[in-house]
């Protein structure tokens, strides 16, 4: 049994049943310590420094501030707190960004109990927490990161459906450049055409149907 020793721990999620199950499981755990419990990570922010949390425990998806921007304005902070996001999302995308923003680790709220005790304590030691599945599409979601801003808004595009021609007139653009954006695509996400591009972009989160 993973055995947790001498850490404070911040909880960062919008749902208070939520906030409740994972402050009542960690303060069973001896040595452990939740000294905040926040909804958002404004509120975060406000009670860092004296709340001078070890490991925050944050969730993405949180109105007011988002998990990538409350992740951003922590890392900010002169010596700040090793950041394990705990979401209900995984997609390549969400994963990519946690860590781009400088997450420290990233697990599944359906995560057994054991198992997000042994993140914690990892990341509390300095070290990083990733699951193997999610190790595994972070390394190749970031291989695929070099598409240009240009790339990825005809990506976009392309996941709706449109033709080189339309995507041509939405840029403004002639039908070559827009092939040209498109076999670049392909290329760089090594697939063998524009529906498995589109496919792609669309299971690992890179383009959103709802644009």
């Amino acid at each position: 049994m993973t055995q947790l020793k001498g850490i404070r721990i911040m909880i960062i999620d919008d749902h208070p049943v939520v906030r409740a199950g994972l402050a009542s499981m960690l303060k069973t755990q001896p040595g452990v310590e939740v000294v905040a419990n926040v909804s958002n990570g404004l509120e975060a922010l406000a009670l860092l420094e004296t709340a001078a949390p070890d490991v925050i425990l944050m969730d993405l998806r949180m109105s007011g501030m988002s998990g990538l921007d409350s992740i951003r304005a922590i890392n900010l902070r002169p010596e700040p707190p090793r950041i394990l996001v705990l979401t209900s999302f995984d997609t390549d995308e969400d994963i990519y960004q946690s860590v781009g923003a400088g997450a420290q680790g990233y697990i599944l709220k359906d995560t057994p109990q054991e198992q997000l005790l042994e993140a914690i304590r990892l990341v509390h030691e300095g070290k990083r927490y990733f699951p193997a599945d999610i190790a595994s599409r972070l390394t190749e979601r970031m291989a695929r990161s070099n598409l240009t801003p240009r790339e990825h808004q005809v990506l976009q595009l392309v996941a709706k459906g449109l033709t080189n021609k339309e995507i041509g007139q939405v840029f403004g653009i002639s039908d070559n450049t827009a092939r040209n954006h498109v076999n670049s695509i392909i290329e760089k996400l090594e697939v063998s055409d524009r529906t498995e591009a589109a496919t792609i972009a669309m299971r690992q989160g890179l383009v959103s149907m709802t644009d």
